[in-house]
């Protein structure tokens, strides 16, 4: 995968996945974490799965979602949500279009658009550690790497990180309340679910936090001890 926001946030993320965990990928975002687990050679690992049947393998991206290589057994999609439904993920990862300060994720309604969730809604109140994958700004972000540094060359004219969602298709609320681990990463910078609301734990090196971090959101998250993000995901 070429170097950019995808294969940054995706390589975050992979290092998030537990020896022997049972997983699911979302579509867009998260789909990178499949080729960057067979580009390290670590899909032997954990056990990826696909809501659409196929368990073990690699799961396809792009248009051909849904499929995957070389997978150890496809089971029909009730069969799967089932075995989502009964609490089976150690582990999920999905894209995330809006988030807000108590933590909520929208992939559902944006102005007159609904797409719907899918089974964004089955997978996210189930699985027991959940990562949230999305760059900090949309349409027009361009970023470089450089020396292990994280460049951004222009920033998007959307901001994700917004103070209240359209729709709520992942409640922070009750993710507090059951228990559940909820990371969301972003290519530079990496916010964790806390009861006072997403807490910024982890930022790229050579990104400024107040002008490159703070200022793309339209809350201030909670702040305590902020650490580097692992370098060697900035190089090749």
């Amino acid at each position: 995968m070429a170097m950019g926001p995808r294969r940054i946030i995706a390589s975050r993320a992979l290092m998030e996945i537990g020896e022997n965990a049972i997983v699911n990928l979302g579509i867009g975002m998260p789909e990178g974490i499949a080729r960057i687990a067979a580009e390290y050679g670590v899909s032997d690992r954990f056990t990826l799965t696909v809501e659409s049947g196929p368990i073990g393998g690699i799961p396809a991206g792009g248009w051909s979602f849904g499929a995957s290589l070389y997978p150890q057994a496809i089971i029909d999609q009730p069969a799967q949500f089932d075995f989502y439904d009964g609490h089976g993920l150690d582990f999920a990862a999905l894209g995330a279009a809006q988030i807000d300060t108590c933590g909520n994720v929208n992939v559902s309604k944006f102005g007159s658009k609904l797409p719907g969730v899918g089974g964004f809604v089955n997978i996210t109140q189930t699985a027991k550690k959940l990562v949230f994958c999305s760059t900090m700004t949309a349409e027009g972000l361009d970023i470089m790497c450089r020396g292990g540094n994280l460049v951004i060359v222009s920033e998007g004219r959307v901001k994700k990180f917004i103070e209240k969602v359209e729709q709520v298709s992942f409640s922070a609320f009750h993710s507090l309340e059951s228990g559940q681990e909820v990371l969301y990463i972003t290519e530079r910078a990496v916010f964790r679910l806390t009861a006072k609301g997403i807490e910024l734990t982890e930022v790229a090196p050579g990104i400024d936090i107040d002008r490159q971090v703070l200022t793309n959101m339209d809350f201030k998250p909670v702040i305590n001890q902020v650490k580097s993000m692992p370098k060697e995901i900035f190089s090749i």
